[in-house]
């Protein structure tokens, strides 16, 4: 008989990436590694249909643009930086570096940089096949 922990059946936070992007997928997978107590599930956002049920309004056309972090209780996502914030206060090795996220200021650049970043990420590691593109906009 095998013994389920109560840490294999806690809700954990739902990373949801672009499973398309390159660097998105090294991304998770560095995110993966950091990961030692399993506090974190991951998801391709492309895959709407399986997204696990949720209260928040999650836009697929966003969730391309930024990664969202939905939360263990499944009634909010955040997006971005903070979802990247909210990542770091679950990581050991990355634990230290979390309370500096909060200082004035440091949300307002690292959603910047964080944007910066998303808009070039397909030119940073390189695609193959053509799958690495953004649809366009809608009006």
């Amino acid at each position: 008989m095998e013994t389920v922990t109560a840490a294999e059946t806690a809700p954990k936070g739902v990373v949801l990436y672009d499973g398309e992007c390159a660097f998105c997928r090294k991304s998770v997978g560095l995110v993966k590694k950091l990961d030692w107590l399993g506090r974190l599930r991951y998801h391709n956002c492309r895959d709407v249909a399986n997204i696990p049920p949720n209260a928040a309004h999650l836009s697929p056309e966003k969730m391309i643009e930024e990664m969202h972090l939905l939360t263990p209780d499944r009634q909010k996502a955040h997006s971005g930086f903070k979802a990247v914030r909210w990542i770091f206060a679950r990581l050991p090795l990355t634990w230290l570096a979390w309370p500096l996220m909060f200082i004035p200021g440091v949300p307002q650049i690292g959603q910047r940089v964080y944007l910066f970043i998303a808009k070039r990420r397909f030119k940073l590691v390189p695609c193959h096949d053509g799958v690495c593109t953004i649809p366009p906009k809608r009006s």
